[in-house]
């Protein structure tokens, strides 16, 4: 069956729309890139709630701790460059130091952002933002996983950051069954598990599949919260399988990888861990699939990272 496409970002600026008509104390910032983050849509329909701070990310975050204080619920968008690493500083000491109820959703992350380059793919920002005391890290893994974790955010008090990426995602069945915290068991199996968040989720199940013809059955865990990361899930599955592969559009140093790992390793039951990330490159200017496969992120990778760590190769 053919996967419906869609764009995270379309998802994101039209949920938006939708929470800002039950919601009055919804407010949206942006840094002039409301276009591309589809906070458009929200402006378009609330002026008087949107306020474009132009390339000026760091004044927008500070802006955002302070509207935060006087009981609004405010989006923060631009790339996810800027936005983890521009404004850390007003991120770390404005919004999280004072747990304001800030919810940064930034869009373009990853390498899949294509010709934009180096400068503009993302690939630290989940370590960076992960190791922020009183921030939750989601990373969705399609349009209707996008939808439940706004709509979630909007119901959560306190900070989140919210990780988008530029092109479309194929859609996941059962995604939109969404909870923080919570991870998604798509798929189980005996022999390994694969843990995945984003884009990764969906070449993760394509990986799996390619397994099954060899006669390996494997997990697919859908871990769409890096912090507060399901660490029962992790557990649990550690008793049943030989092995964990863990698969991020992000470099292989503290992020998802790394969450995992340190759960292992605080367990009874540690296990061997296989990292299919960006391996302590920055991002470079292409066509997003053709990206994928300079990075080693595609399914075939994955598969073979796990016949790697089960001495299968």
């Amino acid at each position: 069956m053919t996967q419906e496409l869609m764009y995270q970002r379309d998802v994101y600026g039209k949920t938006l729309a939708e929470l800002g008509r039950s919601d009055e104390s919804i407010v949206v910032f942006d840094a002039d890139l409301s276009g591309s983050t589809r906070t458009s849509f929200f402006a378009r329909e609330f002026p008087a709630r949107f306020f474009n701070f132009g390339v000026a990310e760091q004044n927008m975050m500070a802006a955002a701790s302070g509207m935060a204080s006087c009981g609004k619920k405010v989006f923060a968008s631009t790339f996810a460059m800027f936005a983890s690493g521009r404004a850390w500083d007003q991120v770390r000491n404005s919004i999280c130091y004072s747990n304001m109820n800030v919810k940064i959703v930034a869009t373009h992350a990853g390498v899949t952002v294509g010709p934009d380059g180096a400068t503009h793919q993302a690939l630290e920002d989940i370590c960076i933002m992960r190791v922020i005391p009183n921030m939750t890290v989601v990373v969705p893994c399609d349009g209707p996983q996008t939808r439940a974790a706004i709509t979630a955010a909007a119901a959560t008090n306190g900070p989140m950051y919210i990780r988008l990426g530029r092109s479309k995602f194929p859609t996941i069945e059962g995604s939109a069954d969404f909870q923080i915290g919570k991870a998604q068991i798509l798929r189980t199996g005996n022999e390994a598990a694969i843990v995945a968040c984003g884009i990764m989720v969906n070449a993760a199940l394509s990986a799996a599949q390619i397994l099954a013809g060899e006669g390996i059955n494997v997990y697919v865990v859908n871990m769409h919260t890096i912090k507060p990361i399901d660490s029962d899930a992790i557990n649990e599955i550690a008793g049943k399988v030989g092995a964990f592969v863990v698969c991020e559009e992000h470099s292989t140093f503290g992020g998802l990888g790394s969450a995992v790992e340190e759960v292992l390793a605080a367990s009874d039951n540690p296990q061997k861990v296989a990292r299919v990330g960006v391996k302590n490159r920055f991002g470079q200017s292409g066509d997003p699939e053709a990206l994928l496969r300079e990075y080693h992120l595609m399914p075939e990778d994955i598969a073979a990272a796990c016949r790697k760590v089960l001495k299968r190769d």
